[in-house]
């Protein structure tokens, strides 16, 4: 079916204070949701708000509590999510942050015990678009194993890196895991009946497979093999590290209803563009040239979102029948 993105958004919104959400935080996940569908990124939309909203209610994540911010260095700006919701420590956070960088041409913040961010995308483009370079690191439940091994030892671990155009906009984004696919697809892929290709996991026995059920029994690899891994690996660290979040091998999976908060951290370095006064000379003359061939484009430049989104039928019957 085709819905609008204010439908996207008010569903979301009024499920997560039907569920015990402040207003002000659940208005601040709904915006995360809707940007996420308005994108195409399905897994990171509308398909966690039923987790939400059990979580809400068994208490696996606060939507009450309020976020409190502390900048223990000049450069340096922390964000105690409280186990609340990611979106609402990063809003109360980003001002401060925003602030540093442009101050000291650097800084970092720091999302500090938090639910799940979904989208780091969609924070790192915030950052961007108050004219500062952003890149973001977070970690998650394991799913990834090294390469030569089987256990599963680090999340998919995503990076998302944003730059300023100069005028408000975005002159190239990307966010993406750095395990070779994101968990969600295999998961759709068993649901749908389907085979995935070789190359995305391996079975418990650490063998390669192209079955999306024994994949899941098994580990995701890492994209690129060794270079997917070490940036998983760096990822892992200034996640967790810098955050004094969970590393992802104690992390419990994210979306059943039950069980200890997230305790998540997400890591943020900001910097300043205006310190080089070639920058934006430098990232157009960049984007010309990658535009020269046809269909070719800087990753995440000129993007519109879409509006009205196909939702299937089940998904939007079901969130909106857990308003009764």
């Amino acid at each position: 079916m085709q819905v609008s993105l204010n439908e996207v958004e008010n569903l979301t919104h009024k499920l997560l204070v039907h569920h015990g959400a402040d207003d002000w935080i659940a208005k601040e996940v709904a915006c995360a949701v809707r940007k996420a569908e308005a994108v195409g990124n399905k897994i990171c939309g509308l398909f966690y708000l039923e987790s939400y909203c059990t979580q809400l209610k068994s208490g696996r994540v606060n939507g009450t509590v309020e976020p409190v911010v502390s900048s223990p260095k000049s450069g340096v700006v922390q964000v105690d999510a409280k186990f609340g919701f990611a979106q609402a420590a990063f809003t109360r956070g980003l001002s401060t942050a925003v602030k540093a960088a442009r101050k000291n041409g650097i800084a970092q913040l720091s999302i500090c015990h938090s639910h799940t961010c979904t989208s780091l995308g969609f924070f790192t483009e915030q950052i961007a678009r108050e004219g500062l370079i952003a890149i973001g690191l977070t970690n998650a439940s394991p799913i990834v194993a090294p390469p030569g091994g089987k256990t599963r030892t680090i999340g998919t671990n995503p990076i998302a890196f944003s730059v300023p155009d100069g005028e408000g906009g975005l002159a190239m984004q990307f966010d993406q895991s750095t395990s070779a696919v994101a968990l969600g697809k295999i998961k759709m892929a068993k649901a749908a009946g389907e085979s995935i290709p070789e190359g995305w996991a391996i079975d418990a026995d650490g063998n390669p497979t192209t079955n999306p059920e024994e994949a899941l029994k098994g580990s995701l690899v890492s994209s690129g093999g060794y270079k997917g891994w070490g940036f998983g690996l760096m990822a892992e660290i200034l996640a967790a590290g810098m955050t004094g979040g969970t590393l992802s091998k104690d992390v419990k999976p994210l979306l059943v209803p039950e069980g200890p908060p997230h305790d998540l951290g997400q890591f943020y370095i900001l910097i300043d563009p205006s310190a080089s006064s070639d920058f934006f000379t430098r990232v157009q003359a960049l984007a010309e040239a990658i535009a020269q061939d046809e269909g070719a484009r800087m990753p995440g430049r000129n993007k519109v979102d879409s509006d009205p989104i196909e939702v299937a039928d089940e998904l939007w019957q079901k969130l909106s029948g857990m308003l009764g």
